[in-house]
């Protein structure tokens, strides 16, 4: 009788073993499933947030355009005005110059001061 016992036992053993194993298994699988399946909801999420990011970007960036737009047009606007006045007086400017730097006075101080 001994024998039919530990043979039972042993065979009870086995199965307990086996259903670990099973059992392990599935936990495994249910593991990389809710994985897998919290992977797909953080996809979907970013694409939700990256649409609205993209809808309020579209949305507010216009006004940034027109004012680029109405910069540049100021820009334009005051070079032509520098060139414009570079040309007017531009030959008055360049004669000032030569006439300062070739009609050299030189002015001798009345008392040098000695330290």
């Amino acid at each position: 009788m001994s024998a039919q016992n530990s043979a039972g036992i042993q065979t009870l053993l086995d199965a307990e073993r086996e259903a670990q194993k099973i059992v392990q298994q599935d936990r495994t699988k249910r593991i990389r499933d809710a994985k897998s399946e919290a992977q797909k909801e953080i996809e979907e999420y970013r694409s939700q947030k990256e649409d609205e990011f993209k809808k309020f970007e579209a949305e507010h960036s216009s006004g940034f355009k027109t004012a680029e737009a109405d910069a540049d047009k100021e820009t334009e606007a005051k070079l032509k005005e520098i060139e414009a006045a570079g040309k007017k007086q531009g030959d008055k400017v360049v004669q000032d110059l030569i006439k300062a730097t070739t009609d050299v006075k030189p002015d001798v101080p009345e008392k040098i001061v000695k330290a």
